[in-house]
């Protein structure tokens, strides 16, 4: 077991909620894709394939599971459609099996790597600093001594929101005045976090991508000041996508990945969506484990992403 709690029945409830919008919207438009069907066929499966597309999973990510389902119904010769809800389940779980290669309990500390730093991309609104004040609760009650730097300089609201963070789950935030460089902060921030014998760093930085270069040149130094105070950090690049903008997200996944490199992906706001099909979509075409998912306003509706109970979820355990 790593650093959080097991799965337990209150999260699997939460969980349950959070998808339920997307469980929804998917299954009323399968119930009409198999009305009056006895077997599926070509036609089935080309409404299905939109069933998909309208649930944002992707086009390209779409017509791999028709294919796989194509490919299946050709073997067993005759697939009936009370089986298709089951086959696609299977499916699914196997594309998200594929593209996380193993089930993580949290972001792992490993030897020798501490503070362990985790630098949190994304645009502004995606839920970027709540997921931060989240996580650093999460390490908090796992006993883990935790520094947060305020790295997105060019945004009052988002130091101003972080500090309020830091405040409710009782952690040090180091903060710069308005303007001043976002490498700068987090030179600071390692510093005393390292002083201070601290277990994790999270570095929330500046979510703008009118221009790709200048993010890149941002994110870069950032890193090459860690890496100088603290060999190898940062260890995690954490992305935040907000979930209910569909494909949106993907975009944002695209420019950052590029700016970047991203090692693991945080998906918010499923909740308010029927758009939770972004999850399998999303984890594969850019094949970066999708770690943690955000279900809601509360300060621990924030879960590990785990692959079983997330197709149980939304497919009905």
């Amino acid at each position: 077991m790593g650093l959080f709690d097991f799965f337990s029945k209150q999260k699997k409830e939460t969980l349950d909620k959070g998808l339920e919008k997307t469980k929804e919207s998917m299954f009323s438009k399968l119930s009409r894709v198999v009305a009056g069907k006895s077997k599926v066929d070509e036609d089935v499966l080309d409404d299905l394939e939109e069933v998909l597309i309208a649930s944002d999973v992707g086009v390209n990510t779409t017509l791999k599971i028709i294919g796989r389902i194509e490919n299946r119904v050709a073997k067993d010769k005759y697939v009936n459609t009370d089986e298709l809800n089951s086959i696609l389940r299977d499916e699914i779980a196997d594309l998200l099996t594929e593209n996380n290669t193993t089930d993580s309990d949290d972001f792992s500390i490993a030897e020798g790597h501490k503070p362990y730093v985790i630098m949190v991309v994304g645009v502004n609104g995606v839920g970027k600093t709540t997921t931060i004040g989240k996580l650093a609760n999460q390490f908090k009650k796992a006993g883990k001594s935790v520094y947060l730097g305020a790295a997105d300089t060019f945004r009052a609201a988002a130091v101003e929101q972080l500090v309020i963070w830091g405040e409710r789950v009782g952690v040090p935030v180091v903060k710069q005045s308005m303007g001043s460089d976002p490498a700068s902060v987090a030179f600071d921030t390692l510093s005393s976090a390292k002083a201070n014998n601290a277990d994790v760093v999270i570095i929330d930085t500046a979510g703008r991508l009118h221009n790709k270069i200048g993010l890149m040149n941002e994110l870069t130094k950032i890193k090459k000041v860690m890496d100088k105070i603290v060999p190898g950090a940062p260890h995690e690049v954490l992305l935040v996508l907000d979930g209910s903008t569909g494909q949106n997200a993907f975009e944002q996944a695209t420019q950052f990945t590029a700016a970047t490199d991203v090692t693991a992906l945080a998906i918010t706001k499923l909740d308010g969506t029927a758009k939770g099909g972004v999850v399998i979509g999303i984890s594969d075409q850019f094949k970066i484990p999708v770690k943690y998912i955000g279900l809601g306003e509360g300060i621990d509706d924030l879960q590990v992403f785990r692959r079983k109970e997330f197709v149980d979820s939304l497919f009905g355990a």
